[in-house]
Order: structure tokens, then sequence, then C-alpha cells
């Protein structure tokens, strides 16, 4: 199973638009998914409390602790997001936080290694056309995957995508992300993303 992560606040934006061409790529490439918007989430930050240092728990009680089980039994996970201010949008860098109690739990209480992590995607588009639009969420993201013992395989990233419905515009984004849902949907391809 593929859990779908998309970031953005706004609905029916254009990270949602990739984000369905690409699902729509997975089922038809013969793969299975659920999706989740952070936008419809109760998360609150993480409060830097350390407790999960202790625990590998999270001591905040809302809707980050019914993902924190599909984050980790997932086969493979993509997150789609817009940029803001060279970043992720806080609703969805909210959920990345609170993942210091996967961090925790991994790398602190238990020590394990990641001998073969799962994969992931990342679709992102950011409105200017800046050299290094994109540097700042694909740390976060591969960070935040390490968490999950998974790694970044492949990504798709536009630029100067802005107003609602840009994406359509693209000559090529959609096609693209559809491909790419195809070929991350379907286990015997994922190898040469």
């Amino acid at each position: 199973m593929i859990l779908a992560i998309m970031g953005s606040p706004r609905r029916g934006g254009n990270s949602d638009l990739l984000l369905d061409e690409f699902l729509k790529g997975v089922r038809d490439g013969g793969g299975e998914f659920e999706k989740i918007s952070v936008r419809d989430l109760n998360i609150s930050p993480c409060q830097g409390c350390r407790a999960c240092k202790e625990t590998g728990e999270c001591v905040i009680s809302d809707d980050m602790q019914s993902i924190y089980g599909k984050l980790l039994t997932a086969d493979k996970i993509v997150i789609s997001a817009p940029n803001y201010f060279y970043g992720l949008p806080a609703q969805c860098k909210a959920l990345i936080d609170r993942c210091q109690a996967l961090w925790a739990r991994k790398r602190i209480l238990r020590g394990e290694s990641d001998s073969s992590p799962k994969e992931a995607f990342a679709l992102l588009v950011g409105a200017t056309g800046g050299k290094e639009l994109f540097t700042g969420p694909l740390m976060t993201i591969r960070y935040f995957l390490e968490s999950l013992a998974a790694r970044l395989t492949g990504s798709l990233l536009y630029r100067k995508i802005e107003k609602l419905g840009d994406i359509k515009n693209h000559p090529t984004a959609l096609k693209e992300a559809y491909r790419s849902g195809v070929k991350f949907g379907n286990s015997h391809l994922t190898q040469n993303l």
C-alpha cells in the first residue's frame, strides 16, 4: 500500500492536481494507495518536550496518533506540496516535525539502521524560478523519510506554478506525474526511477 500525503493547505490546488494524476497512474499501474490531506487533520506542532526520546511515543493527543501507524506500515510513500518561502507549508511541516517520535524510537531507543529502506517520491511546485527553490523542501523530506526507514527514489519539481490550476497549463507536468505514478505503483518498475 502506498501512502499519499497531500501537504497543501489549498484544496484543489496545483499540488492536489499533480498528486491526483500521479495516483491515477498508481492505480493503472496496479498499485493501491491511501491519500491523506494534512489540511483536513488536526495536527498540533511539536512542543519540543523531548518525552519521545524516553518512550518513542508522542505525548500530544490529536490526529497524528492515527497517522503514525499508516506511515510505518506503508510500503511506499508519496508526498505532494507547494513551496512556501523555500520550504514546506506549516501544516505539512507539523506532520513531519511530529515524526520526531518515530526518529527517537528508531535511532535512540532501538538503534535501528536502514538496511532496505522503502521507496518514496516527491511532487513539488513553486511560484518562482529560483535556482535553489526546492533545496530546502527536498532536504526536509529526505530527513523525514529517514525516520520512516524510507528514501527518496524519485521526484518531479515544477517552477513558476502559482495560480490555481496553473499546473494544467504546463506542457508535460500531468503526463509526467501519471507516468511516474504508473512506475511507482508497479513494484517491478520502481528500481528504474
